[in-house]
């Protein structure tokens, strides 16, 4: 085959693949990748915007205590917003916030849950909710009113894990079901916990 009749076939082999990468980001506004939606539960009033909700629950599944609402919320308005309270739809718990008001600044954002962010927590976690359901929640704004909202239910375990409640302490039981004791019955130190010289 001869030099120019390379450069030839090697010219339209670039060109052809050229042409079929360019035709590829012409899908235009109705691709089909356009029609995907996050997994995560989002939702928009007026000028509020909730998104990435989620109630997370005590690590152990047999723990009682309670559970955390983390969510991020949006304001897209000009005046600032009060989150007022929120409450679990189909119980009478209400979350407990970090303060009687949580500003949402006008044309900002608050992240609820973690570590520095204002919080809001059920007491009684395991009573309101349970763990793989998709638990309505309703937000109550100054302005805006109620935004009620699905939010995932998960343990405090891998991606949630700084984002979900303190652990509450168990008892510690043994095996006769009676809380266990750190002295020996004597009332004497065990022979673990002597001092060496």
């Amino acid at each position: 085959m001869s030099r120019s009749l390379r450069r030839g076939v090697l010219a339209a082999t670039v060109l052809s693949l050229s042409i079929a990468a360019l035709s590829a980001c012409s899908a235009g506004n109705d691709a089909q990748t356009l029609e995907v939606k996050p997994d995560n539960a989002a939702t928009s009033v007026g000028d509020i915007k909730i998104q990435n909700v989620n109630v997370i629950t005590q690590p152990d599944v047999n723990a009682k205590g309670p559970a955390a609402i983390a969510a991020t919320v949006f304001n897209t308005g000009t005046k600032d917003q009060q989150l007022t309270g929120i409450s679990v739809n189909g119980s009478s718990q209400s979350a407990k916030l970090s303060s009687a008001k949580i500003t949402v600044p006008a044309g900002g954002s608050v992240v609820l849950g973690g570590q520095g962010n204002p919080s809001a927590v059920l007491e009684s976690g395991r009573e309101a909710v349970q763990d793989g359901n998709l638990q309505p929640l309703t937000f109550d704004f100054s302005a805006t009113g109620q935004v009620t909202i699905k939010a995932f239910v998960t343990p405090a375990k891998s991606n949630f894990e700084s984002y979900g409640p303190s652990v509450s302490p168990q008892p510690s039981t043994s095996a006769s079901g009676k809380p266990s004791e750190s002295a020996s019955p004597s009332g004497m130190a065990s022979p673990s916990s002597t001092a060496k010289p």
